[in-house]
């Protein structure tokens, strides 16, 4: 039982808490107080360089919202301070992880304007210089070099800056920031992901309150198979900035890795609540919520965060707000095998006048959840109509140069034909498209916009084998998802349903007691709760 194993551990590891006190605070009445300790030395006046450290504090954590107004008190302090302008260029394009999304002519217009303005100014010393031109390759012949060309020069240029600078932690910080965000979706050695960890793993013993490291070892561990070793920072992080709603949110992205469901609750309800509904921070907690309650069965709990999220929804023009409007509905009906309910969501999304052109990847949430939903109650002509919207979806993503989503939302294509064409009755032929689609989707990685697939394509296959009674190969299939997704509810119940037919007593035992485990404590329990207790009374 690899997964009896891998669960174990996990177990073993969750009390570890390295707690610490209340970090060095930032007061200001223009942003959270609490944001850990973080000194970055420029060549600035004192007032500058005080306000500076604590813009600094502010990208670290990636409270954007802040960080314009706060760079105009380093530039009222100090109207030279050249790196005020460095710090622009970057918080322009937002959030590195959904880079290149923000990615738009206007945005990286005020960059380069930003990198001007810091050259014009005349850097202070040959660092603040580097530093400069080291994030200008970012900037430099965008509408002629592609994005990926443009990080990998970034990353490599931030590996010159703190090899130059051995005694500067904040450029080896960036740099293990600009690794982890460079990462290849189909190297499963995470190579990249583990070069920064290492770097930041050092200066985490040597800086154990600075808000970036924590924050960027949770991202950079944020993946299946290294995710436990991330437990420490998420624990951390929550601890050194109690007043950054990411902070509070980010242990969730390990919390969610390892299947610790109330963990990752727990953490998003404090997100949002130091929020307060503002920014896209809220739901973007609420899409993380909601999946960790439909894990352990608490559907009406799941409707409450949805009914509240989309109750007090802004029209807030982000990525991470687009995807979570448009994924908390359709998860709620695909995890409840609620396919009727699915099929019948909205064409778009339920916030209105939202620019949900602009974002077809969260566009194609809804077709998949519809096409799901209609092919498993039936309908295959419907399946279709959806597969021919995923379909366009993809040609959009194309032309937006999207490529990590043309590769989703093909794949969520693919999923869709399979089952409108076994819905058709061609068994051989939907099974095989199946298939290719889980190995597909095997091969890539989760986006940290997300806390999990809407439904993995390995447990949709894995339903469609015991549904024709192939049990033994139902159990390995659900076991495959359970490996990748732990603590899945959806997979457990499977799991023990598949393994109980195939004969298999001793998986079947252990899979019902993790479906009751899980499932125990929803106000009105899931069938398969039901089922697995009675599996304990024969």
């Amino acid at each position: 039982m690899k997964l009896r194993r891998i669960r174990l551990a996990a177990c073993a590891l969750a009390p570890v808490a390295l707690l610490f006190g209340a970090s060095q605070p930032f007061a200001h009445e223009d942003g959270p107080g609490k944001l850990g300790k973080v000194s970055f030395k420029v060549e600035c006046n004192a007032a500058a360089q005080q306000e500076f450290s604590r813009t600094i504090a502010f990208l670290h954590s990636f409270a954007y919202e802040f960080i314009p107004k706060s760079l105009n008190q380093v530039l009222a302090a100090d109207p030279n301070c050249a790196m005020a302008y460095w710090v622009r260029a970057l918080s322009v394009l937002d959030n590195p992880f959904t880079w290149p999304i923000p990615h738009t002519a206007e945005r990286l217009g005020e960059g380069i304007k930003a990198i001007e303005t810091a050259r014009k100014l005349g850097p202070k010393t040959e660092r603040e210089r580097d530093y400069i031109e080291a994030l200008a390759v970012l900037f430099k012949d965008h509408d002629k070099l592609n994005y990926r060309t443009r990080l990998k020069s970034l990353e490599e240029a931030f590996g010159r800056l703190a090899q130059k600078y051995p005694d500067d932690k904040e450029a080896s910080i960036f740099y293990g920031l600009f690794l982890s965000v460079n990462f290849d979706p189909a190297d499963r050695q995470f190579t990249n992901q583990l070069r920064a960890t290492r770097v930041l793993e050092s200066n985490f013993l040597q800086q154990p309150e600075h808000p970036g490291i924590a924050h960027y070892l949770i991202h950079s561990y944020d993946y299946p198979p290294i995710a436990m070793h991330g437990l420490d920072a998420a624990r951390r992080y929550s601890k050194i900035a109690p007043d950054s709603t990411h902070a509070q949110h980010m242990p969730s992205h390990i919390f969610t890795r390892v299947g610790y469901w109330r963990d990752s609750i727990e953490s998003n309800a404090i997100s949002a609540k130091v929020d307060g509904d503002q920014t896209y921070n809220s739901p973007h907690a609420y899409d993380y919520q909601v999946y960790g309650y439909l894990q352990l069965g608490q559907d009406e709990q799941a409707r409450k965060v949805i009914d509240h999220a989309l109750g007090v929804a802004k029209k807030t023009d982000h990525f991470a707000t687009a995807f979570a409007y448009a994924a908390m509905p359709a998860r709620f009906a695909l995890e409840r095998g609620a396919w009727k309910e699915a099929a019948m969501l909205p064409l778009t999304p339920t916030v209105e006048a939202y620019p949900w052109k602009k974002y077809p990847q969260a566009e194609a949430i809804h077709a998949f959840a519809r096409g799901v939903g209609a092919a498993k109650s039936g309908d295959a002509a419907a399946a279709r109509n959806e597969i021919t919207r995923l379909r366009s979806f993809s040609e959009a993503l194309k032309g937006m140069r999207l490529g990590y989503w043309v590769e989703q939302v093909e794949i969520q294509a693919d999923v869709v034909s399979g089952l409108a064409t076994l819905a058709e009755g061609k068994t051989d032929d939907g099974l095989a498209m199946l298939r290719k689609a889980a190995d597909r989707e095997d091969a890539t990685t989760k986006h940290a916009v997300t806390p999990g697939p809407l439904l993995p394509a390995r447990e949709i296959l894995a339903q469609v084998l015991a549904d024709r009674g192939e049990h033994a190969a139902a159990l390995k299939a659900f076991e495959a998802v359970l490996d990748k997704e732990p603590n899945r509810y959806r997979a457990f119940a499977g799991a023990a349903h598949a393994a109980e037919r195939a004969g298999d007593a001793k998986s079947a035992a252990y899979y019902h007691a993790r479906v009751i485990e899980f499932g125990n404590d929803a106000a009105v329990p899931r069938p398969e709760v039901v089922a697995a207790r009675r599996h304990f009374r024969m």
